[in-house]
């Protein structure tokens, strides 16, 4: 259990769901896990959850005076940054009035996506570049989504920007690379993975039940994933393991990018 051992590294995004599970998994994995969020509550318990290998920072990823706060934090502690996950991100379902489809949609609701999801992920790799450089093994893993790589006509920013993500993240790899910095950049594409972030669709009781029934339907796994599922990835490309592979995307989606949303009929 030491795949992360003397490591530093921080996720954001971290006080719930995918991103607590990360944190949880990093630190059972030896690294020190700077835990950010803006929800400060949460955020806290998850860091005192892990214990003595954990701090919690706030942290508003779209906010570039915060990643200036927390990358001299960083720097004054710990002196050096190893792995970055940018997995803070919002669908706009919940967070902005919308509508979310390309005829009717709201700008702002548009630009609020954007500054999460893209605009966070940018800030991140810039400042975590300025902390990584002097490395000779970092990572940065960048949280997208299979809403990346094929389209979603009613959540067209979120879509947008999880597509960008993608794409920013091949720009990094290159960029970093021609610069001689020992820092690997790679994306992760979760597709149905049950988190919080789904329990406003999915009901309760019963109803939840039959909710997850039917998305796992679409699955040819035939199930949802966990945060675990994804931690499990992010915890190899930010390990050594993972020492010659950057600029790619990784898919934990259970089959769905593979081709067909469901089993082909014999």
């Amino acid at each position: 259990m030491s795949r992360l051992n003397g490591k530093i590294a921080l996720v954001t995004g971290a006080a719930r769901g995918i991103g607590q599970a990360i944190a949880e998994m990093f630190a059972a994995q030896g690294a020190t896990v700077i835990v950010t969020d803006i929800n400060d509550s949460d955020g806290k318990n998850v860091a005192e959850k892990i214990g003595r290998n954990a701090e919690y920072l706030h942290l508003d990823v779209g906010i570039e005076s915060d990643w200036q706060k927390v990358a001299k934090q960083i720097a004054t502690n710990y002196d050096k940054l190893d792995i970055l996950v940018n997995n803070a991100g919002i669908t706009g379902f919940f967070e902005c009035p919308g509508p979310h489809d390309p005829e009717n949609l709201d700008l702002d609701s548009w630009h609020q996506v954007h500054q999460t999801n893209l605009d966070g992920v940018a800030l991140g790799c810039k400042y975590a570049i300025g902390l990584m450089k002097s490395s000779t093994a970092a990572s940065i893993v960048n949280i997208s989504s299979r809403s990346g790589i094929v389209g979603i006509p009613g959540a067209v920013a979120y879509a947008s920007s999880k597509a960008a993500v993608r794409n920013h993240t091949k720009s990094v790899a290159l960029y970093c690379a021609e610069q001689g910095y020992k820092i690997r950049c790679n994306s992760i594409h979760p597709g149905a993975i049950l988190t919080p972030m789904w329990d406003a669709m999915l009901g309760e009781g019963e109803q939840r039940k039959q909710a997850i029934k039917a998305v796992a339907a679409d699955v040819p796994l035939k199930t949802m994933g966990e945060a675990d599922d994804v931690a499990f990835a992010a915890v190899f490309l930010a390990s050594n393991e993972s020492k010659y592979i950057t600029g790619i995307e990784l898919n934990i989606d259970g089959g769905i990018l593979a081709g067909s949303a469901a089993t082909p009929k014999t």
